[in-house]
């Protein structure tokens, strides 16, 4: 099944390729400038707890690439869901476009914590004491959103 692309599939798709593509031009930019002891790791609170060198920094936006463009192909194959309810060809288009922008949400969530941590680390920052709260608080959010959305879809 092809799930058609609405406004807010293109608008989570331009959202996600700007960060990833503006955390790499931020590092290509600003890499002389990064010092050469970065957080390597952050604890629960956001203090450093770990220091590591400035090129473990390219890793960050690595996994980042590698989840975006995984969710991606994953979006792509409504058929291999797991959607949690039963779809039969009433409730197909209605519970795959839930999932769909579901996934699109998670996308954009990972996505903008990484470039958020790219940077961070960059700088040599500690995160935000909320980082951590705020950041579980979307995801689990937007879950139970949707999860709400799709049983009530079915």
């Amino acid at each position: 099944m092809n799930i058609i692309k609405s406004k807010y599939d293109i608008l989570v798709e331009a959202c996600c390729f700007l960060c990833l593509t503006g955390v790499l031009i931020y590092l290509v930019v600003a890499w002389q400038h990064i010092p050469n002891e970065i957080p390597g790791h952050y604890n629960a609170i956001g203090e450093i707890d770990r220091i590591t060198s400035k090129g473990s920094l390219i890793a960050l936006p690595i996994v980042a690439w590698i989840m975006y463009i995984g969710i991606s192909i994953i979006e792509r194959f409504p058929q291999i869901w797991n959607t949690g309810v039963r779809v039969t060809e009433e409730n197909k288009e209605k519970v795959y476009r839930i999932l769909k922008n579901m996934l699109g949400t998670v996308k954009l969530l990972l996505v903008v914590a990484f470039s958020y941590l790219t940077i961070n680390s960059a700088m040599a920052k500690p995160l935000s004491v909320l980082f951590l709260p705020v950041f579980l608080s979307l995801i689990f959010g937007s879950l139970i959103f949707f999860i709400v959305k799709l049983v009530a879809a079915k």
